[in-house]
């Protein structure tokens, strides 16, 4: 019983032991090696402290240059593929959201449009009314104003003319309206 104690004691108080110190400096020394090697092995990776490796050391650092791109252009890939299946998702559900806020808002015009056709007392919806509007012969004058003129109406003459230097009292003869008629026709085409 008394060993196990004093065994106790040496691994709780940390009573220094013989044979645990140069087990703990050759652990120290392998991790000192180790990471020596690694800060070499990154700035060889980097480009740096190239000159005394041989031919067989630089075409490792360059597999392992390529391994390291390709796996991290893949890991880019299949990010950037989950953003894009993710946004996809996202499109979806905002297209179905849009979908039924506008069959909600159609709804809605549809009921507002009811409801004032029923307040206003027309019968066919918004809108749609029976009412007459009292015609003050627009309707003759618009009539006349689409079908082509059967007589020439008089135009007003600004400057010399020709035709208006014959005279004013021969305007009545059949002859001289013949005349008129042909210099007014080719001037509206």
């Amino acid at each position: 019983m008394t060993k196990t104690l004093e065994k106790y004691r040496r691994c709780s108080y940390g009573i220094p032991n013989a044979t645990h110190q140069p087990q703990s400096f050759d652990d120290y020394l392998n991790l000192k090696a180790t990471v020596e090697f690694m800060q070499q092995s990154q700035r060889n990776l980097l480009g740096e402290d190239l000159g005394p490796l041989n031919a067989k050391e630089l075409e490792q650092l360059e597999h392992q240059l390529e391994t390291s791109l390709e796996r991290i252009r893949s890991t880019k890939t299949q990010s950037l593929l989950e953003q894009l299946t993710e946004l996809q998702r996202k499109e979806q559900m905002l297209v179905e959201d849009n979908r039924g806020l506008k069959k909600k808002l159609e709804e809605s015009s549809a009921q507002v449009a009811v409801a004032a056709a029923g307040a206003w007392g027309w019968e066919d919806g918004a809108g749609g009314h029976n009412m007459e509007y009292p015609s003050r012969g627009v309707a003759s004058q618009s009539d006349a104003f689409f079908h082509p003129i059967v007589q020439p109406t008089p135009t007003l003459q600004i400057g010399y003319s020709s035709i208006g230097s014959m005279g004013m009292n021969h305007i009545g003869s059949p002859s001289q309206n013949a005349n008129n008629n042909a210099f007014h026709l080719g001037w509206m085409i």
